[in-house]
């Protein structure tokens, strides 16, 4: 049995270190509050009890006491806990006290470091803590300290006179009374001073003002907890260094609707973008039951003179069941492939192919119109897709005299993943734009959330679509794509939101 408290950063998850993703996809239960990332939860091993603990403006799920009990309760039932904590443990944090109850209860443990918010916030808001023209040593307060009990805990005179930078944590209640202990200990009213709000975050935006004027231009712009205060003539900096907020996508929340299986690519290029990312996979990709027939169909590969893919799945999954059958590439011999896409042909160039053909426009139309220039009358095609998919191209192929057979090999069926976010953000009015891959990702998009639901906050809402055909699927439901890119891909459909959002 053993403890690990996990520090998981200031929010941005690729803060997360190595060493922290590594215990947690080992971890028997994994114990999280408020200021984790849940995007960690990913890495949770299959079966990994998953127990929130989360503290929010007062709002405790657990108490302190209660969080100590649980984790050594798990831990003498001989599971690894992993205790996943915002920032870094041992920085306001408790995890020092939860380290001693662990001794105490005879628990061993292991404190991984994580990065605190008081270095990062500050970091991507353009304000470095230490600078040789400004700064030679910092502190770390608590703001959260009750300012009507009669003896500080704080030495102001000391904060106010000998540090270069101050980083105060959970001050925001306590703004006026810091500034104005700092001010009446001999601060320069003058001192920069920034705030910088979920620092890291999606959700990160900062602002810089003055000592004096901070506790009134802060609330003015709408700054609330969780904010950090940075005191100090490095605050100076921010105007020059911030590349954070730069960012073209930042606050900027967008659901991708593929399947899980697919959207990690997007996602990744939206979140470098600074985006929001809403995982809202309307779609699940699940193998078939019984592979019988595409087995008899590898078997017989040389028959056919046309192997055709129109996703990455179906070149994934045709792949899975030749090696089931202890094949591979090889065994396609002279056959030809063609590919509907890019994103396609370069996972069968993953698989030592290269496509004998791949179309200018990325859709069925268009690989049915290079494929009748090259003479189909005659020929055997063997199509791998999903068990139900449009019926453009076999029907095309078929009137140009070829010999077209449907091979199913994964099926995809409705999800509903994050069904619950989507609808909090459109509620709000803070969703800003929903992207879609496929005609499928619409229909069991609006499945699942009621157009008439989208219409109502329609004037803060973009629709993205990835190509014609998806468009003509929106429209049948009264929508008429705000976003759509020339080239009928996932790069050019990002390149689009970064446009227009």
């Amino acid at each position: 049995m053993k403890v690990y408290l996990i520090g998981a950063g200031p929010g941005d998850p690729g803060l997360l270190t190595i060493k922290g993703r590594d215990v947690l996809s080992e971890a028997d239960v994994i114990v999280y509050d408020y200021l984790a990332n849940s995007e960690f939860l990913n890495y949770a091993k299959p079966g990994a009890e998953i127990i929130y603990v989360g503290k929010k403006g007062g709002d405790h799920t657990l108490s302190q006491e209660g969080i100590n009990k649980l984790i050594v309760d798990k831990a003498k039932e001989g599971k690894v806990v992993a205790r996943l904590k915002g920032g870094d443990p041992y920085m306001f944090g408790r995890g020092g006290e939860e380290a001693e109850e662990l001794l105490d209860a005879g628990v061993s443990f292991e404190e991984i470091p994580g990065i605190t918010s008081a270095i990062a916030g500050p970091a991507y808001a353009g304000i470095p803590l230490t600078h040789r023209d400004y700064a030679s040593s910092v502190a770390f307060i608590t703001g959260h300290e009750n300012p009507d009990k009669p003896d500080s805990s704080h030495n102001w005179d000391a904060l106010a006179k000998g540090t270069s930078t101050l980083v105060f944590f959970m001050g925001m209640k306590n703004l006026p009374h810091i500034s104005e202990q700092l001010i009446k200990h001999g601060m320069d009213p003058n001192t920069p001073a920034a705030l910088v709000h979920w620092g890291t975050t999606t959700k990160h935006r900062s602002m810089a003002s003055t000592i004096e004027k901070l506790p009134i231009d802060g609330p003015a712009q709408g700054f609330t907890s969780p904010s950090l205060i940075v005191v100090g003539g490095v605050v100076n900096l921010r105007e020059r260094l911030n590349w954070y907020e730069q960012l073209p996508l930042l606050g900027k929340s967008v659901v991708v609707t593929r399947a899980r299986e697919q959207a990690s690519g997007m996602a990744a290029q939206l979140r470098k973008l600074g985006a929001n990312v809403i995982q809202f996979p309307t779609i699940k990709i699940n193998p078939l039951p019984d592979y019988s027939e595409v087995h008899a169909a590898i078997r017989k590969l040389d028959e056919y003179e046309w192997l055709i893919f129109t996703s990455v799945n179906g070149v994934k999954h045709f792949w899975l069941q030749m090696a089931e059958l202890g094949l591979d590439t090889r065994a396609l011999g002279k056959v030809k492939v063609a590919a509907i896409g890019p994103a396609t042909a370069d996972i069968l160039r993953e698989k030592g192919i290269e496509p004998d053909f791949i179309p200018e426009k990325y859709v069925a139309e268009g690989v049915v119109k290079g494929l009748l220039e090259r003479g189909m009358n005659g020929s055997k095609v063997l199509l791998p897709r999903a068990m139900e998919a449009r019926e453009v191209l076999p029907e095309e192929l078929r009137k140009a005299g070829a010999t077209v057979d449907i091979l199913p090999v994964y099926e995809t069926v409705p999800a509903g993943e994050a069904k619950d976010a989507v609808m909090e953000l459109l509620e709000k009015d803070e969703l800003h734009c929903v992207t879609f891959g496929s005609s499928s990702t619409v229909d069991n998009f609006f499945a699942l959330v009621s157009p008439d639901v989208v219409k109502t906050h329609k004037a803060n809402l973009k629709l993205a679509s990835i190509g014609p055909i998806t468009a003509k699927t929106l429209e049948s439901y009264g929508f008429t794509p705000d976003i759509q890119p020339e080239d009928y891909t996932i790069p050019a459909l990002v390149e689009e939101l970064k446009k227009n959002l």
